[in-house]
């Protein structure tokens, strides 16, 4: 055993995981997408509210909304369980979900709002930047571009558990851009997209340790700053998409216009104050529809265990 292959406890803990995942998906892959996703969420509204993950949610929830009771918290965490496994549901039907028809858009399952915006990236002929955040099933923006022909790549965290890091890369891999996996060299490959002339979506709403400070929900958090760095390098367009849950299976898939990003004396894209208007931002969708986005990140890490 090398210095890198993980203690035998954690190897049975990931095998079992991997093959009690293997064996739902398997399940949920014979059955209806909605179904998978209501089935997804039974199960996730009912055991996540005991972990310690929903303490961190409710953590979370009590410093961004301190006017709120702990019944209304207690119900945002709930509502974040329910999409979480409606997520964990859709995501086996990853190939199938996408179905969306601008001429009768009553009978999609997927609707678009600032489609305009949409077009205009994809007929610029300039790259450009897309942020988004974990709200509704992010998949779906990544997924959109790829659909309606974007020249794309998407920028992702690939979880520890190597078989779920590969099942991911593959169930991605089929119906979305180019995936550039986040690691210490992530940021050439990022330049390279740009210099093809590609639009590059990235995540934006976990804290970065060390990152430049932001407000959010009214208190400091540090974010991760490549967004606005690689915007003030390439003079590029910056847009947001988000993705908002619809009843019955549906959802609405948002695009900002290019932000008008805040400059320095110099003229150059000012990156704190660019991530700061893009954080602004995500939170005002989240505010829109809280139940729909992950409140346990440690966005407020820095604050200490007491938070």
């Amino acid at each position: 055993m090398n210095e890198h292959t993980p203690p035998w406890p954690t190897r049975l803990r990931d095998g079992l995981l991997s093959a009690g995942v293997w064996t739902i998906m398997r399940l949920l892959r014979l059955q209806p997408p909605q179904f998978s996703a209501w089935v997804g969420s039974f199960w996730a509204r009912a055991i996540g509210r005991h972990t310690r993950v929903h303490k961190a949610a409710l953590r979370n929830l009590r410093l961004a909304y301190p006017e709120k009771s702990d019944a209304e918290r207690e119900a945002i965490a709930i509502g974040m369980w329910d999409n979480l496994g409606r997520m964990a549901g859709e995501f086996v039907h990853l190939d199938r979900i996408w179905q969306y028809n601008m001429w009768e858009p009553a009978k999609s399952r997927i609707e678009v709002a600032g489609g305009s915006n949409f077009v205009a990236m994809r007929i610029d002929g300039k790259p450009a930047l897309v942020f988004t955040a974990h709200l509704a099933n992010w998949e779906l923006p990544a997924i959109a571009a790829a659909a309606q022909g974007l020249d794309s790549a998407v920028l992702f965290r690939a979880p520890d558990n190597t078989f779920l890091a590969d099942l991911l890369f593959a169930a991605r891999s089929k119906v979305m851009g180019n995936l550039v996996a986040a690691s210490h060299v992530a940021v050439f490959e990022l330049a390279t997209v740009l210099d093809q002339g590609k639009h590059l979506g990235i995540l934006v709403d976990q804290s970065r340790p060390g990152g430049p400070m932001v407000d959010f929900f009214g208190h400091p958090c540090p974010v991760n700053p490549t967004i606005a760095r690689l915007a003030r390098l390439y003079e590029c367009p910056v847009h947001g998409v988000r993705v908002i849950r619809l009843p019955g299976g549906r959802f609405r898939i948002q695009c900002t216009p290019p932000l008008d990003l805040p400059r320095d004396t110099g003229g150059k894209i000012d990156v704190n104050g660019s991530m700061q208007m893009i954080t602004s931002v995500v939170e005002g969708w989240i505010r829109e529809h809280p139940e729909q986005w992950t409140w346990f990140y440690r966005r407020w890490r820095h604050l200490g265990a007491g938070y």
